[in-house]
């Protein structure tokens, strides 16, 4: 016998619906560690001197200076809360999606 379960069956069904979502976790991770890393290594740092020509309007500062000191750290702030809310929204998802798979008479 495999171990792998009938794609049919309930346990199978469930174990398809926790891959799913973890995939889309997963990707939303690598979205955000993306924008992050773009942000603080990017901004901050690779193309600070390029973006140094334009200023932060009225302030005056440079503005790869500003994401090297202030918006590198704005935008994590920010993934983290995009990151939190969208997977909110995810669990609240998928939380329905096992409760149908268990009315069904699904696997506990």
């Amino acid at each position: 016998m495999s171990d792998t379960p009938d794609p049919l069956s309930s346990r199978g069904r469930r174990q398809a619906l926790l891959r799913a979502y973890w995939h889309k976790n997963l990707l939303l991770m690598g979205g955000c560690l993306t924008l992050w890393a773009l942000a603080g290594l990017g901004c901050g740092v690779l193309w600070a001197n390029w973006l140094n020509q334009w200023n932060l309007p009225g302030t005056g500062y440079p503005l790869g200076f500003w994401f090297a000191h202030q918006g590198a750290i704005i935008v994590f702030v920010l993934t983290i809360l995009f990151y939190a809310l969208v997977m909110n929204r995810l669990d609240k998802k998928h939380e329905v999606e096992l409760a149908r798979l268990l009315s069904e008479g699904g696997p506990q």
